[in-house]
């Protein structure tokens, strides 16, 4: 379902926007996905709403088929983007798996600051923020997906968890239907 409304307590989960991740090519344009992911931040920043921002700097433990990655990853690579101007409101969260809550305390920091609501964005769709948000679904959270402000290595990966899975775990809308809906709660209030 397209964005309706948002939450008077909604947060913004911006997903692994960091130099390394940023630097591989990808189905759309980093600066683009980059430049909407800001502008979000921005305003719930403004209306001083949480913005967690979360960084990816290990690889969960477990065999799997693809050739194993080092964790020793080059300096800066889970540096966040210098673009996303972080604030010390903003909250931090350094994954070491897909999804931003498993084993990082997200849930507890979000359920503190009387969150109903996420708003998730970020690189890789299919991936981190997939996977944040099946997370942030099960633990009860209403979800909201920027889907003009996240990309993936493969276009074929961010069309499937667009149109298929995203549905299923909450509403999708672009950067700008999601402030319009925010600017609504801001004149409710």
């Amino acid at each position: 379902m397209s964005v309706t409304v948002l939450d008077p307590k909604t947060a913004l989960i911006v997903i692994d926007l960091q130099k390394g991740i940023l630097a591989y090519p990808l189905a759309h344009s980093a600066d683009d996905v980059l430049a909407k992911s800001v502008k979000l931040a921005n305003e719930f920043r403004a209306r001083k709403l949480p913005v967690v921002l979360v960084n990816v700097a290990g690889v969960a433990p477990g065999r799997n088929e693809q050739p194993p990655r080092s964790e020793d990853f080059p300096p800066g690579w889970a540096d966040l983007a210098a673009e996303l101007d972080s604030s010390p409101t903003d909250h931090k969260v350094t994954k070491k798996s897909w999804g931003a809550f498993t084993g990082t305390g997200l849930g507890d920091y979000l359920t503190g600051q009387g969150i109903s609501q996420v708003v998730v964005c970020g690189i890789a769709t299919s991936i981190g923020v997939e996977s944040t948000a099946r997370q942030a679904h099960e633990l009860g959270f209403n979800v909201t997906l920027a889907t003009d402000a996240m990309t993936d290595m493969s276009m074929d990966a961010h069309v499937n968890s667009v149109t298929r899975i995203f549905p299923r775990l909450g509403e999708t809308g672009t950067t700008d239907e999601i402030l319009a809906c925010l600017e609504q709660e801001g004149g409710r209030k």
